[in-house]
């Protein structure tokens, strides 16, 4: 898999073993501390709701606030990385989100903790491009994959124990102060971040150029990241706040017409001679275009998951919070270990890792609708879930992160972190769609039979037909690879995805 992304193009790149592994937890310290700020509120909104006395549309952007300037600023923030140094940005992100966490838990009312959440976003949306930049940067070969599993073990455990810590700072806090601990718990791991940054990442932190590209001010493309944040934000917003009126549906083609302006402009800006925001020759690369379709659809589907899980324990079945949340522990425990092992062995089975994967969620998926649909019968206890979700953590490890090891295998360095915020943005926008189509269909199923184990079952069989989609996608760039391993074999022409990109 050794391509064009793993040419050493900055001598900044070379750094000592130790130092790399050094400068990698950093990274995902910070990784953790955001993803966590997405599962850890879900359980406060309650708490919030009473605290402020917030409407429900105020805790509704709670969570859509974040989701929204997350999405938004991923792929210019990862340009950004790659021109003038992606140690700068990230350390820029890790200042804003804790300025923004600290803002959020010392909030007056609503609009001031929506405002912060709002900023929270966008220092989250600052540094998760650098990660994978960096870890694109400073990691070849089976280390590479060995990186990006641990980075999925970050995502799995985040995952999981959001919900858990959630519960127990709201217990730990009381109605008044819970909540604001859930805020207030990432500045300590902010400032920690932010010391060990300065003290073990390369410096410089922010250069002026890229190495061998246009001055930044010229190469930053700023009308390309206003089209682009545009057309996120205009797709998005349906999805998250649809529900309040029909007429936001009407930003939906906005969105796709902008994307349509984004890439007219794109294609213009480099013929001007410029490097583009994104250069648009990564989609001729097929292992990129096919793994950021596969990992579109996995977030499309399974991020639905907890969120369905959550409803039924509660609603459904008449557990507390904190039960709910730890129903999702070893999953996420499983998650962890199956992506470090995933990570060390994607180099050499490839796309097989990810076929496996989304296998085993496929099972966990048929195998929790059977203990939902035995559980009204009265015949298992609703507690199987987690032998069943089991199955969904075993996939999780296995996709996410050797699906990011492959997708960004050839992508050249220089578009290391807008190539990985273009995924990013991706997961986000598959999020976003997922969770308002799927939980719509269950509430409209549970509706029309009052039964929630129908409901789960309906949601999770559109969560099996998504990620169904996502295994014929992951087939496909197996046998692409295929085809273009025996192309190059027989000594044809390079295939796409081989072809270094022309800038």
């Amino acid at each position: 898999m050794a391509g064009q992304a793993d040419a050493v193009s900055d001598p900044h790149d070379v750094i000592s073993d130790a130092h790399r592994w050094r400068v990698l937890w950093v990274l995902l310290v910070a990784i953790f501390m955001s993803l966590i700020s997405v599962s850890i509120v879900n359980v406060a909104l309650p708490s919030i709701q009473d605290g402020l006395d917030a409407s429900d549309s105020d805790a509704q952007w709670v969570l859509a606030g974040y989701a929204l300037t997350f999405g938004v600023v991923l792929v210019a923030a990862g340009r950004a990385g790659d021109l003038m140094g992606r140690g700068g940005i990230f350390v820029l992100g890790v200042i804003v989100f804790t300025l923004a966490s600290i803002t959020a838990g010392l909030a007056p009312n609503a609009d001031a903790l929506n405002a912060a959440r709002f900023i929270q976003g966008v220092g989250s949306g600052l540094l998760n491009p650098q990660g994978v930049g960096m870890i694109q940067q400073y990691f070849r070969g089976s280390e590479r994959g060995k990186a990006f599993g641990y980075f999925g073990s970050v995502v799995g455990v985040a995952v999981g124990i959001g919900p858990v810590l959630g519960g127990l700072l709201i217990e730990l806090g009381g109605p008044e102060l819970g909540w604001r601990l859930t805020f207030l718990v990432n500045v300590p791991v902010g400032l920690l971040c932010l010391a060990l940054a300065l003290r073990w990442f390369p410096r410089p932190l922010l250069r002026r150029t890229a190495a061998g590209a246009p001055k930044a001010s010229r190469s930053f493309d700023p009308v390309g990241s206003i089209l682009l944040g545009l057309a996120v934000l205009a797709t998005m917003f349906p999805f998250v706040e649809g529900r309040s009126s029909a007429w936001l549906w009407l930003l939906l083609p906005v969105g796709i017409l902008l994307g349509w302006a984004w890439v007219k402009w794109e294609q213009h800006y480099r013929a001007t001679g410029r490097a583009p925001m994104v250069d648009l020759d990564i989609f001729s690369i097929r292992s990129f275009t096919n793994g950021s379709v596969i990992v579109m659809l996995y977030f499309l589907g399974m991020t639905s998951i907890w969120v369905l899980v959550a409803l039924y324990l509660q609603e459904g079945t008449g557990k507390s919070a904190l039960q709910a949340g730890f129903i999702g522990v070893p999953s996420a425990l499983i998650s962890a270990y199956a992506a470090s092992w995933a990570g060390r062995r994607v180099n050499r089975y490839g796309r097989k890792v990810v076929i496996g994967g989304l296998v085993f969620a496929l099972v966990g998926l048929a195998l929790s609708i059977v203990v939902v649909v035995l559980q009204a019968q009265g015949l298992v206890s609703e507690w199987w879930l987690l032998a069943s979700l089991a199955f969904i953590g075993v996939g999780q490890g296995a996709v996410i992160s050797p699906n990011q090891t492959l997708t960004l295998a050839d992508i050249p360095l220089d578009y290391a972190g807008s190539s990985g915020a273009v995924m990013q943005t991706g997961q986000r926008i598959g999020t976003s769609i997922g969770i308002a189509v799927i939980t719509s269909a269950a509430f409209a199923t549970l509706g029309v039979s009052g039964s929630w184990s129908v409901a789960i079952a309906v949601g999770f069989g559109l969560i099996g037909l998504v990620v169904l989609m996502a295994l014929a996608f992951a087939f496909k760039d197996q046998h692409d690879r295929m085809r273009d391993t025996a192309a190059t074999f027989h000594g044809s022409s390079p295939p796409p995805s081989a072809r270094p990109l022309t800038r």
